[in-house]
């Protein structure tokens, strides 16, 4: 996690003042159950709120962990100098650390989980947008790199937006799936403390209780978050990839807007480079790179160890902070992009009409051709155009196979760009609803 891809939000998450006050909120909430309860004195839970205006010194924490090397004993140390030692006697009563590092740990990926969905929400309505604005700007559609048959712009962000909607569904998916606190003592069998605790605790800090924690929450729970993050970021990937593609000279469909004063090379004043989508490529692995810690984080020794411990304190920061970076920048890409509809259909023209070559198959077999006769007929003149720059329906206008079955009028028809885009409208209503 470094400040050039990060953004303040998302950090502050982090950062050990929040850490800390959540620390703080889990304790305080705790004191006030176990008093109703009757198990600690009223006045000694209250006395434990003096500490919710205080700024918490880290630098002092870190004084105390030093010595105790134990973060949780040198937080709990802090928490008594604040409020007193004999007002914080009570204070973490038949708790265990994990108590507050598992719930916290939770409270924080749920919290960034929510400013990545708000994320996904700004994504979305760029995608949109740009879907909507491009609907009927055809463009050539490609298959292993090679033009295949024609598409258009707009379907491309569909497509793109289809799949972060799904990757929105993921997304709420993985918050609740680590939206669980534990108060349950060591081993988790609530020997020293009512579950009563919990629920009160998880109901404060917006979490559910966990059904049975052992002494941790079970980390198949954050396997499975920071798998829902690295298929986002693959997503984010997909698009950057045929942007870069789109931004290559050859092509040059779509380009990153290339802002006043902006330099693309030391050396090559002309260059435009993909600097941004190349970024966001980059990204994508880090994210990713979370995924196979985050599922050797499951096998835990017996009901607790803290081999996973080490993981979280990098992969929790760093897996969010990244891809809120990179949620942000590809909304930005696409607010901006540079589209080129001449461009796009100069590309698809390229080769004078191969692209119909579908077309003009099927019509064939209408017309009585096999299958395999067919496709003889029609690659042998696809081929000419390949090899020898020939037009593809001036060829087939004089194929005596091809004009035995159709006549010249019906061959101009099979090239009309119409026939492919005809159920484009009928695409964006599954993609968004009704009123596309």
């Amino acid at each position: 996690m470094i400040p050039r891809y990060a953004r303040p939000d998302m950090v502050a998450i982090w950062s050990p003042d929040t850490k800390f006050r959540i620390w703080f909120e889990i304790e305080a909430h705790a004191c006030d159950a176990q008093a109703k309860l009757g198990v600690i004195p009223a006045e000694n839970a209250a006395a434990v709120w003096k500490a919710s205006d205080v700024a918490f010194d880290v630098a002092r924490i870190d004084e105390i962990e030093a010595v105790t090397k134990h973060d949780v004993i040198a937080f709990l140390t802090h928490l008594a100098e604040i409020v007193g030692e004999e007002e914080a006697r009570f204070v973490h009563q038949g708790m265990t650390s994990s108590d507050v590092l598992d719930t916290t740990l939770n409270v924080q990926l749920v919290r960034a989980c929510d400013l990545l969905l708000a994320d996904m929400d700004g994504l979305l309505a760029a995608l949109k947008r740009r879907a909507h604005e491009h609907k009927h700007d055809v463009r050539i559609g490609r298959s292993h790199g090679i033009h295949a048959e024609p598409t258009t712009m707009g379907l491309t962000f569909a497509r793109f937006y289809a799949e972060m909607a799904r990757n929105k569904t993921r997304l709420q998916a993985a918050r609740a799936e680590v939206a669980t606190g534990a108060i349950s003592g060591a081993v988790g069998t609530f020997a020293n403390i009512d579950p009563a605790v919990e629920a009160h605790v998880c109901a404060q800090m917006g979490l559910e209780p966990e059904p049975i924690s052992t002494q941790v929450i079970p980390r198949d729970r954050h396997a499975a978050f920071f798998a829902a993050l690295g298929v986002v970021a693959s997503s984010i990937e997909n698009i950057a990839i045929e942007i870069r593609h789109m931004q290559r000279t050859e092509v040059l469909e779509a380009e990153e807007f290339f802002s006043k004063g902006q330099k693309g090379s030391s050396a090559m004043p002309h260059k435009r480079n993909p600097v941004l989508t190349e970024n966001l490529t980059g990204l994508a692995r880090l994210v990713r790179m979370a995924v196979v810690p985050a599922m050797e984080n499951v096998a835990l020794w017996h009901e607790r160890d803290i081999s996973h411990s080490s993981v979280e304190r990098m992969i929790g920061p760093d897996a969010t902070v990244t891809l809120d970076f990179a949620l942000s920048r590809l909304t930005g890409v696409i607010d901006k992009l540079v589209v080129y509809p001449d461009t796009m259909m100069a590309n698809l023209n390229k080769f004078r009409g191969l692209v119909h070559s579908q077309r003009v198959l099927l019509a064939l077999t209408q017309k009585g051709l096999s299958r395999e006769a067919s496709y003889a007929v029609v690659q042998r003149n696809a081929m000419k155009v390949w090899e020898e720059s020939a037009d593809f329906l001036e060829e087939l206008k004089a194929d005596p196979d091809v004009t035995a079955v159709m006549s010249k009028a019906e061959l101009e028809d099979a090239f009309d760009l119409a026939y492919h885009t005809k159920h484009v409208d009928t695409i964006f209503a599954r993609v968004f609803g009704v009123e596309a």
